[in-house]
Formats: C-alpha cells, sequence, structure tokens
C-alpha cells in the first residue's frame, strides 16, 4: 500500500491532503449513493496517512497483519498440495 502512496500524485499543500482524505471517508461511509463507493474508504485512509501519524499507525499494522496472513496462508496451500502429493504417490 505504501508504494501506491509514493507514486502518487499528492497535492503538496498538507491542507489540501487532508481534505481530501477526509471527503473520502466521508463519501466511503455514503457507499450506497449511485456514484460513491465503499472503495472510497481506504482510499482516503491511504492519503490521510501521509501526513497523519495515527493514520499512518494504523495503517501500517494492516499492513503487517495482511502480510502475515497472506505468509500464513500461502504456507496452508503448499502444505495442503503436499499433502495431497503424499496420498497421490503413495
Amino acid at each position: 500500500m505504501m508504494r501506491l502512496a509514493h507514486k502518487s500524485n499528492l497535492p503538496a499543500s498538507r491542507v489540501a491532503r487532508i481534505v481530501i482524505g477526509v471527503l473520502l471517508i466521508i463519501g466511503g461511509l455514503l457507499w450506497f449513493l449511485p456514484v460513491l463507493g465503499i472503495w472510497m474508504l481506504p482510499l482516503g485512509i491511504l492519503v490521510l496517512s501521509v501526513d497523519l501519524p495515527i493514520v499512518r499507525r494504523w495503517r501500517r499494522r494492516f499492513d503487517l497483519a495482511y502480510g502475515r496472513w497472506r505468509t500464513a496462508r500461502g504456507e496452508r496451500r503448499q502444505n495442503r498440495h503436499r499433502e495431497r502429493d503424499n496420498k497421490n504417490s503413495s
């Protein structure tokens, strides 16, 4: 996620970034309206994480938890495939 934040063209003004982030989150909370969507929530959090340390910590915790989940998921898949291959070969 952080790579996306570094590659995006966010405004240079801190105030503008905070306003954009808050508006995206508000738009995400109104996901049931036709033009707005739930996709705006994570985008708003990502924009706010550039300037607000508490949001940056939340995003970092999420990044770490997601990375651990993906690693564990990959290991579980590999174990299942190994077990299946061992059953088929015997």
